[in-house]
């Protein structure tokens, strides 16, 4: 048998469901090309070491820009990547970019003219050597 039941308006509550489902996590795919260069920076006699980690990306695609004390990394990832299945029938292709730059102050100007750098095995290695004739003025007050 059926039976009636009289619906009560203010027992529903329509935004129930809308805020649980703002709850449930979320997953956010992020993309793997995208470069994050972690560095290691040491001090030496005369001269910064920089060990820089970008995985991934190909020497060519590296800047590395000395201002001064301003030292600025920046590398861009250019990846394409394409699977075939039996008759050489394309089924999956996926194009991703990513661009990622890290800058930091040193204590002390470089010596542009000196600076070496070196890239293997996704390792950027560069020595800055520090700038031997900075001069400093004292000023007299009066």
């Amino acid at each position: 048998m059926n039976e009636l039941r009289a619906i009560d308006p203010f027992a529903i509550d329509p935004f129930d469901d809308a805020f649980r489902s703002l709850l449930r996590p979320w997953r956010v795919d992020m993309p793997d090309a995208v470069p994050r260069i972690k560095i290691d920076l040491s001090e030496h006699n005369g001269s910064y070491t920089v060990k820089a980690e970008i995985p991934g990306v190909q020497k060519d695609d590296i800047d590395v820009r000395v201002d001064g004390n301003q030292v600025t990394i920046s590398a861009e990832v250019k990846s394409d990547k394409e699977e075939k299945g039996n008759g050489d029938r394309v089924l999956r292709r996926e194009r991703q970019e990513g661009y990622a730059s890290r800058s930091f102050t040193l204590a002390c100007p470089v010596d542009e003219g000196k600076v070496q750098a070196s890239y293997k095995n996704g390792i950027l290695a560069l020595t800055l050597p520090k700038k031997t004739d900075v001069s400093s003025k004292r000023i007299a007050i009066q």
